[in-house]
């Protein structure tokens, strides 16, 4: 029985333990996320915003999730039932095993695997699916419209995030992101991060994962002014809570992957006191933070692209800018001897 708890039971035991202590505070961060998201939007628009339920409005994701859970679930007689069912759990899920890779601070990660980046790859990849299927199975226009919209959209741009990745692998020489991270460790703090000599890659992958996420302004696949709410129109209830949860999520997910490719992950902006006083993981969470900011500022200023101009962007624009931009960052690393190791 000893042997039994020492070989698989206290393991599991550990194992759930980091699982939960990675899951809670991110679905915590989800729920007061939205109301970040609300609070920002309402002082670029001159209002309050939420100040009702509780001190300063604190209360209101605990009051929004209460009144999606105790909703009546609606199935449309006409829909696919287990699919539609099935397709927000599918999103849900994906938004949150893709954390199992992403470095907190040195050494805090769940699962420390030495192809990270192709496991994200995988993850992100199958997103686009629990979309599709929420069109489908609801047998309706609307979210089928939407669907393929999304399809399209997420395949589009996911294939500029490829190439921005892999501008970043040729600079690190691994497929692990704790080596990404700390590739960028160097002498001149901040100026050490990737986003400084890869610029043009840190813009293109941010305005990419807006798209990947499906926010403002390439919100598309739930245009209310053309498809009432998209591929989530015949929703309510926990399953909409589902894919609400899974948006945000997945935002704060890229925002992640952001942070650990071109922002230095846990490293501070300088190696001196007081900054190295701050632990790692207080740092990661002040750089997406500042990068969800941005996420709801862009939504609060630009109006919604068209379909055309966000497929061409997207293929015109993006595609063959991050192409080129990978060959000459090949390029210089053989030309001046500094590829990595």
């Amino acid at each position: 029985m000893v042997e039994f708890w020492d070989i698989y039971g206290l393991p599991t035991v550990i194992i759930v333990a980091k699982i939960l202590a990675i899951v809670l505070p991110l679905l915590i961060g989800v729920a007061y996320l939205t109301l970040y998201e609300r609070k920002v939007m309402a002082l670029m628009q001159l209002r309050k915003g939420p100040n009702v339920v509780g001190f300063y409005g604190l209360l209101q994701p605990l009051a929004d999730g209460a009144k999606l859970f105790f909703k009546e679930t609606i199935v449309p007689s006409g829909a696919n039932k287990l699919l539609f069912l099935f397709a927000p759990m599918l999103t849900f899920i994906l938004s949150l095993i893709a954390w199992a890779v992403i470095p907190f601070d040195d050494g805090m990660v769940l699962s420390d695997l030495n192809v990270g980046v192709l496991y994200l790859f995988a993850i992100s990849s199958l997103g686009v699916y629990g979309i599709v299927i929420a069109g489908w199975a609801s047998n309706s226009r609307y979210p089928f419209l939407g669907a393929l919209r999304s399809a399209a959209q997420m395949v589009s741009y996911e294939v500029s995030i490829g190439f921005v990745i892999i501008t970043v692998l040729l600079c690190v020489g691994s497929l692990n992101l704790t080596d990404v991270v700390k590739s960028q460790d160097g002498d001149y703090g901040m100026f050490s991060w990737y986003f400084i000599p890869l610029f043009p890659m840190f813009i293109i992958f941010f305005i990419s994962i807006l798209a990947e996420t499906n926010r403002h302004p390439f919100d598309l696949p739930e245009a209310e002014a053309e498809l009432v709410a998209g591929y989530q129109t015949e929703y309510s209830s926990m399953a909409f809570a589902l894919f609400f949860l899974g948006e945000y999520a997945n935002m704060i997910l890229m925002s992640a992957i952001c942070v650990v490719l071109f922002l230095g992950g846990w490293l501070p902006p300088a190696d001196i006191a007081p900054f190295n006083w701050i632990p790692g993981v207080v740092w990661f969470g002040i750089k997406i933070a500042l990068l969800l900011f941005v996420f709801i500022w862009v939504r609060a200023t630009l109006p919604r692209y068209r379909y055309d101009q966000l497929m061409r962007l997207g293929w015109k624009v993006f595609l063959p800018f991050s192409l080129i931009w990978v060959v000459l960052t090949a390029g210089f690393l053989i030309m001046f001897d500094m590829v990595p190791a």
